[in-house]
């Protein structure tokens, strides 16, 4: 076998543009997170499990991990994990319109992902050495023309961008991609906190209206030209693909492999659960045992556990206790009946572990005397 030692691969008129597979080979690409989105091909869906789900007014819902549908009002868009795809992928993220939505001028209708502040850090956003990124997806639509997609800080926020994309055919999927300079102004945040919002407009209401391809300081995500998808009732929205990158050129997918992936979702939110198990829903596998008392008689307060995250979270999370069956706030008996209300609590949380505390009281009614349950623990940004 041969071997080739090199100091440069340089293309041929000399410059560093020179590629690879299609790939060009550069500091930034060449690192091991190259796609700072998280999911983006939509195959990790902890909360749902494939299930649709509806968008609350006024809040993040997740359809899928690290992705999140935000209405004014609620029940005007339901989403989930689906497996219409393009080829080489599994799964998109599948957004459906309830009813034909006239946004007010304030109302915003969209989906986005928020990256933390620590995986953009080296952006230099905010300064003279802002880097220039480039975000490529596929998505596909029942309904034709040009949409936006922006980026905005955490900050009030004070600073956005807008870009445009076109959907040219109806019900295919189409490779976008778009090259944004980085910003030299405004506050990114290089913390735990939100670093870039990447926001994927539907329909949002006037007061969001910008010129694209600058830099604005205000909350700016459409155009006045921009569909108001939201406005037909049944509309589909497909995406999948999603990268954000270092560079000006949109490389090939990312795909890391699925434990990774899966433990990258987890800093943000994670389950006891199996994958498969949608939260709070009664389930066959088996629980968290507390562990066994003297008798069948549970002692307020006895026992506790100390559960250990797999993977650290961003920050102290919410964690929410559920019995065997199902019931939120409970812990269950070994014969897999949820105890009473308030009977599992879950108390010293932190980004690395929690306690639970068995508030029951009640009666075991088995001679494995065992206190079990599940939990979700989220800290999304």
């Amino acid at each position: 076998m041969s071997t080739v030692r090199t100091n440069n691969i340089l293309d041929a008129s000399g410059g560093n543009t020179a590629t690879i597979n299609s790939m060009t080979p550069t500091a930034d690409s060449l690192q091991g997170f190259r796609n700072r989105i998280i999911n983006g091909d939509m195959r990790i869906d902890q909360r749902n499990a494939g299930a649709s789900v509806n968008n609350s007014a006024a809040a993040n819902t997740y359809g899928v991990d690290r992705f999140a549908m935000y209405g004014a009002e609620a029940s005007k868009m339901s989403a989930q994990q689906s497996t219409t795809a393009p080829t080489g992928f599994l799964n998109s993220w599948l957004i459906t319109s309830s009813a034909a939505t006239t946004p007010s001028a304030a109302q915003p209708y969209g989906m986005r992902q928020v990256i933390e502040g620590r995986n953009i850090s080296d952006l230099g956003w905010g300064t003279a050495n802002a880097k220039t990124i480039t975000i490529s997806f596929w998505v596909r639509s029942s309904i034709t023309g040009t949409y936006a997609l922006s980026l905005f800080n955490r900050d009030a926020p004070n600073r956005s961008y807008v870009a445009t994309y076109t959907i040219s055919s109806a019900n295919t999927f189409e490779y976008k991609t778009i090259t944004i300079a980085g910003d030299t102004s405004g506050t990114w945040l290089t913390d735990t906190g939100q670093g870039i919002q990447v926001w994927w407009d539907l329909g949002s209401g006037s007061n969001f209206n910008e010129t694209a391809g600058s830099w604005v300081s205000a909350l700016k995500v459409r155009t006045s030209g921009s569909s108001n998808w939201i406005g037909t009732s049944g509309a589909t929205w497909y995406i999948t693909g999603a990268q954000l990158e270092v560079g000006s050129v949109a490389t090939p997918f990312e795909r890391r492999d699925y434990g990774r992936e899966l433990a990258l979702c987890q800093r943000y939110f994670q389950k006891s659960y199996d994958q498969a198990t949608v939260p709070g829903t009664a389930s066959t596998a088996a629980g968290i045992v507390v562990g066994k008392v003297s008798s069948n008689t549970v002692p307020d307060g006895e026992p506790y556990n100390i559960v250990v995250f797999p993977v650290t979270m961003r920050a102290t999370p919410t964690v929410t206790i559920y019995g065997y069956a199902g019931g939120s706030g409970k812990v269950s008996n070994w014969a897999g009946t949820d105890l009473a209300a308030s009977s599992g609590s879950a108390l010293n949380i932190g980004s690395n572990t929690f306690t639970v505390r068995n508030n029951s009281g009640g009666t075991l009614t088995t001679t494995q005397f065992a206190v079990q349950y599940q939990y979700t623990a989220s800290n999304e940004l």
